[in-house]
């Protein structure tokens, strides 16, 4: 009884033992493939990770090395420090890390100085602002030659403008602008050229004079055309004179001129009228004039006024009384010859 149960003991002992050691090594297997599986998908992401990096480096090489310069663009190429000039436009390869780039936009671009107070040969102040057009005609030099060109061409602007206004009188300053605009374009294009950048216009976009003299100039302005139009007036008035004048010259010159026509129209005319009186005169018998001058003697005694008549008859009576007087004179006189 005793054995049987030993026996039974020891193989449910034993038993027992080999189900526990078969456990054991199915769990171990199970850990190893899982640590295996691991083991691969750690490779697969280190491997791609590695082949994204690689993939981005390229990609980043490629864009360093590959640049597209446009038609108003320069690409001025510096390789360990040395400048190789410009390049472009079109497609332009570069050693990466080697090559370094630097972009220059060859079109024309301005500069907006702000208002710069500047003294006038004559002491006026005045503020100045005005606009600079420029752009670059030598991309290596633009670099080279200058830290900032636009920034260098806006300071060297400013000091020429104080130096240009301050040999220049305040009335030549507000008139001469156009002058003023040359000067400077000419004295800035001789400092830039050496930086490779081509001044083409400056323009001078206002000038404010002072509060003071901005009224003194309005006063001026305003007793200038006070002037003005007294001697507009004066002159007007002149002329209206002188025309005036001449208009009676003209009118008593034509008004003697048709006096004179008419007078020597009128004696014409009176002396065809005494040719035919005289012509018909002749032809006229004794009765007929003694009946025209009845007439007239009737004619002069309708007339209210007092009249004397003489007739002719009379004046043949007188006639021997006349001569008679004139011979006593003449021996009058011849006595008065001898004594």
């Amino acid at each position: 009884m005793e054995g049987g149960g030993d026996g039974r003991g020891t193989g449910e002992g034993t038993g027992t033992g080999s189900d526990g050691g078969s456990g054991r090594g199915h769990g171990d297997g199970k850990e190893f493939r899982e640590m295996r599986d691991g083991a691969i998908d750690l490779g697969a992401v280190f491997s791609l990770a590695l082949t994204l990096v690689l993939v981005v480096v390229l990609v980043a090489l490629l864009r360093a090395s590959v640049r597209v310069v446009r038609e108003y663009q320069r690409l001025v190429v510096f390789r360990l420090g040395r400048v190789m000039g410009a390049k472009g436009p079109g497609l332009v390869l570069l050693i990466p890390i080697i090559d370094q780039p630097v972009w220059v936009d060859l079109r024309e671009q301005f500069i907006q100085v702000p208002h710069q107070t500047c003294i006038t040969r004559d002491n006026a102040p005045v503020a100045v602002d005005f606009l600079i057009y420029m752009y670059v005609v030598n991309a290596v030099s633009s670099v080279v030659q200058v830290q900032n060109y636009m920034g260098a061409a806006q300071g060297i602007a400013t000091t020429t403008l104080r130096a240009v206004i301050g040999d220049i009188p305040l009335d030549d300053v507000l008139a001469k602008r156009e002058q003023i605009n040359l000067l400077l374009r000419s004295k800035l294009d001789e400092v830039t050229e050496r930086w490779g950048v081509k001044v083409t216009t400056v323009e001078i976009r206002e000038i404010n004079p002072p509060k003071d003299i901005q009224d003194a100039m309005n006063r001026q302005m305003s007793a200038e055309r006070n002037r003005r139009a007294m001697v507009t007036e004066a002159d007007g008035k002149r002329e209206a004179a002188v025309m005036v004048a001449d208009g009676s010259k003209q009118a008593a010159i034509l008004e003697a001129e048709g006096a004179r026509q008419s007078a020597i129209l009128r004696a014409e005319g009176f002396a065809l009228a005494l040719d035919k009186v005289f012509a018909v005169a002749r032809t006229v018998d004794s009765k007929t004039m003694s009946l025209q001058y009845l007439d007239a003697l009737r004619a002069l005694g309708n007339s209210p006024a007092t009249k004397l008549v003489l007739p002719m008859e009379f004046t043949s009576l007188l006639r021997p009384l006349i001569g008679m007087a004139g011979a006593a004179m003449e021996g009058g006189t011849a006595e008065s010859g001898r004594q």
